[in-house]
């Protein structure tokens, strides 16, 4: 990281922000779970109902999620989670093990792990995309279902690295020459070269207000971009490929029948408006809220308003 105001970005889902705070995150209490021959770590806080959460990337850890989702905690058991090759649990010994339907079936090995028989399942941004081909192929495991800030297709995807770059090319022409500079060269996402050039400030795409990057403590940043590409593809930042070029599940969302909250933010130049809102079109049953005042992240925008609307929906379903 070159200046404190810029950071890498890993196009979509990813949440990569500067590392502006330096206070410690007292973290719940964790432990390993076998999970498909591989240990997965989870960390529980709170009593009551599970929820499940997916963090997003592909390739981001549990941590930064917290501490915003211990409000949780307060009246449901909060499980964080981090999937194969993330945070704390087992790499692959060959990127290939790295898969989207791995990251589903182990969900639902974990669940049998933990001996729960349901549970509410929250997915945000990638880890969205998880929870809905995981709700479609388990719904009785799934009490409830919530998307925060997520996309139910690769061509929504690829629609928003576009989204991204228009961005990055029009704001940034300078670094985004330089960028280009590289991929004449050859130089694809997944380089070194093109990762420490693809650089942006840090509020751009992420958030309403950019200064409420200040909010994301620095220990919350684990990623790991062997997983990222290869899910998304080696040139993922400019052309969506992998496993993540092939979902859909438009055609499959009204047949969900557990109650569904799907969240959005007005300013997700990520998961942008334009695409978000058909959500309520592919799935007419869930309720859909938009948050008016956020980016790709209204728990940190919107913190008081988000939590009120999860825990009225995980409570009651409305």
């Amino acid at each position: 990281m070159k200046k404190i105001f810029f950071f890498i970005i890993a196009i979509a889902a990813v949440n990569v922000f500067p590392q502006t705070k330096t206070e410690k995150i007292n973290h719940p209490e964790g432990s390993y779970v076998l999970v498909n021959g591989s240990k997965l770590w989870i960390e529980t806080e709170g009593n009551g109902e599970p929820v499940l959460l997916i963090p997003g990337g592909p390739g981001n850890s549990h941590t930064y999620l917290h501490p915003w989702f211990s409000e949780l905690a307060k009246n449901f058991k909060v499980i964080y989670l981090d999937a194969f090759g993330r945070g704390k649990s087992d790499r692959a010994k060959s990127t290939d093990e790295y898969t989207f339907k791995r990251d589903v079936e182990d969900i639902e090995v974990l669940r049998k792990a933990l001996k729960i028989e349901k549970w509410i399942v929250l997915g945000h941004s990638y880890g969205g995309m998880v929870a809905q081909a995981y709700a479609l192929e388990y719904p009785s495991a799934v009490d409830k279902l919530i998307l925060s800030n997520s996309f139910y297709s690769g061509e929504m995807w690829q629609a928003n690295n576009d989204n991204c770059n228009y961005e990055f090319k029009n704001q940034y022409p300078e670094a985004w020459e330089k960028l280009q500079k590289l991929r004449d060269q050859g130089f694809n996402s997944s380089s070194d070269e093109h990762v420490s050039a693809y650089t942006l400030p840090s509020g751009l795409l992420y958030f309403y207000n950019p200064e409420n990057v200040n909010k994301v403590r620095s220990d919350s940043l684990i990623m790991n971009l062997k997983v990222y590409y290869t899910l998304v593809g080696y040139d993922g930042d400019f052309i969506i490929g992998g496993d993540v070029s092939k979902l859909d599940f438009r055609k499959e969302l009204k047949n969900l029948k557990m109650p569904s909250l799907i969240i959005e933010g007005r300013f997700d130049r990520v998961a942008v408006p334009r695409w978000s809102v058909k959500f309520k079109e592919y799935a007419p049953q869930a309720k859909f809220v938009m948050f008016e005042k956020s980016g790709h992240n209204p728990y940190i925008e919107e913190t008081e308003k988000y939590f009120k609307v999860l825990n009225g929906f995980m409570s009651n379903g409305k």
